[in-house]
């Protein structure tokens, strides 16, 4: 079954159209996305092994959560769907709180042009990690990384662990929004 997206603009303006994925991926048109990123108060945040099947970054952690909003939802309803999607958890909207908007781009060599307002969560992981039930086609593992672990991965200090590539500057918000939780 093909996904639809609500398109925006530069701007961050949904423009009333709507097209499949792969058709926004092809054009490179902006389309709206959610980052749910689950801490625990050691501090330490959730991250989730994308699986090898996935078109870009296969194998790679990332973000707690992450995926598209689909055509029709509001950003909310697409964060608590993905959530019980990729990691099993009930949400309710409330349970989520919004750090930031981003707007990012990139261009993939299979094709993939990746236009994005990535929407940005944060919320407390109240349950065991043991007890979350993975998306096995979208994720294939989770683990909580402490603050240095995830600097030593994005700095490329630790060979074991690859980090989807990102700007330091986005880790860090996250971090210390995490610290002005806890």
């Amino acid at each position: 079954m093909q996904e639809y997206l609500d398109i925006w603009n530069e701007d961050g303006n949904p423009t009333g159209a709507r097209c499949t994925k792969g058709e926004a991926h092809l054009k490179g048109l902006f389309h709206p996305t959610v980052h749910a990123w689950f801490y625990n108060s050691t501090p330490a945040l959730l991250l989730q092994k994308r699986g090898a099947n996935k078109q870009t970054f296969p194998n790679f952690w990332d973000v707690s959560v992450a995926g598209h909003v689909s055509a029709g939802e509001t950003i909310l309803e697409g964060a608590v769907r993905e959530i019980n999607e990729e990691i099993g958890l009930q949400l309710k909207p409330t349970d989520l709180e919004l750090i930031d908007i981003r707007k990012n781009s990139n261009k993939f060599s299979n094709g993939i042009i990746d236009c994005e307002f990535q929407h940005v969560f944060l919320c407390k992981l109240n349950i065991p990690v043991q007890n979350l039930k993975l998306q096995t086609e979208e994720v294939s593992a989770v683990r909580l990384f402490s603050f240095e672990e995830i600097e030593l991965c994005q700095q490329k200090k630790n060979s074991e662990f690859h980090i989807v590539p990102a700007d330091m500057s986005y880790y860090n918000m996250v971090m210390n929004e995490v610290l002005k939780r806890i």
